[in-house]
């Protein structure tokens, strides 16, 4: 078994803080370019290829690809054949989130008190811990801008809703969020669970590359569906109108209750940035 100290996991955060908010991911880029490619709308299209420009300057001079750095949702997944035993893993991380920071220059957006308000800071982070049976502990963060982030819906269906009600519901939440959150969107949706781990769900959701569709035949269905659907809405890149008004959509599922069917949408911008890493 393999020892993994906090050092390292402070070191590794602090790399995937630079890499998520400098480095559009390579997904993303693709589907902006080929969005840019298709778009029959002359702004919609110039819109797309500044996206482009904009992550290009960003990845050469190494500068935020957006001004709201977000906060960072760090998943931890810990594999049997690695030893954090006597290591703090959360501290480590909201260590090496502060240090990734402070040495990228970005800029504080965090609150302590989320009542009395004050001086925000860089921290501290939100931390998911999972133990998983593959090998290695792997790091994976997520910084999360807060216009899309505002836009998260939850909605604890009944039971016996079908693939339709589900799928108006995302379609009303992506509507109601019009272009407040820097469209072209990257849609992430959680089905199942509770209504905390719906809302997880929905949010690891962004982290499967969209190019990518889900493994379950019945879900990529709904995922094509839902695809097709947004991008008839109409409110286009930076909610100017066009064609490209979402780049993907993608679901999650997970066994839940009986009596219930939670259904959580968790929206990113077209900056959709995280980063992994395994130590």
């Amino acid at each position: 078994m393999r020892k993994i100290s906090s050092q390292a996991i402070r070191e590794c955060v602090s790399r995937l803080v630079l890499e998520a908010n400098v480095r559009l991911r390579g997904d993303v880029r693709r589907a902006i370019s080929a969005a840019a490619a298709r778009e029959t709308s002359a702004r919609g299209r110039r819109i797309l290829q500044e996206l482009l420009e904009n992550a290009k300057v960003a990845r050469h001079d190494n500068l935020a690809l957006c001004q709201d750095t977000g906060l960072p949702v760090v998943f931890v997944e810990i594999g049997p054949d690695v030893d954090v035993s006597g290591v703090n893993v959360t501290g480590a991380v909201q260590e090496g989130v502060a240090r990734g920071y402070r040495e990228g220059f970005f800029r504080d957006s965090i609150v302590a008190d989320p009542l009395r308000r004050g001086k925000p800071g860089f921290g501290p982070c939100i931390v998911h811990t999972s133990f998983v049976r593959s090998k290695g502990l792997k790091v994976t963060l997520l910084p999360k801008g807060f216009g899309c982030e505002n836009k998260t819906q939850l909605k604890m269906m009944p039971p016996t809703a079908d693939a339709k009600d589900i799928e108006d519901f995302i379609v009303e939440a992506v509507k109601d969020t019009g272009p407040d959150a820097c469209p072209p969107y990257i849609v992430g949706v959680g089905i199942g669970g509770s209504s905390d781990y719906a809302c997880q769900l929905a949010k690891e959701a962004l982290l499967r590359p969209i190019d990518k569709r889900s493994r379950a035949p019945h879900v990529a269905r709904m995922e094509k569906e839902l695809i097709q659907r947004l991008n008839r809405l109409g409110i286009g890149p930076m909610g100017l109108g066009g064609k490209t008004t979402v780049l993907g959509v993608n679901i999650l599922l997970y066994p839940t209750h009986i009596a219930g069917l939670p259904v959580c949408v968790n929206i990113s911008c077209h900056v959709l940035r995280s980063a992994s890493e395994i130590l």
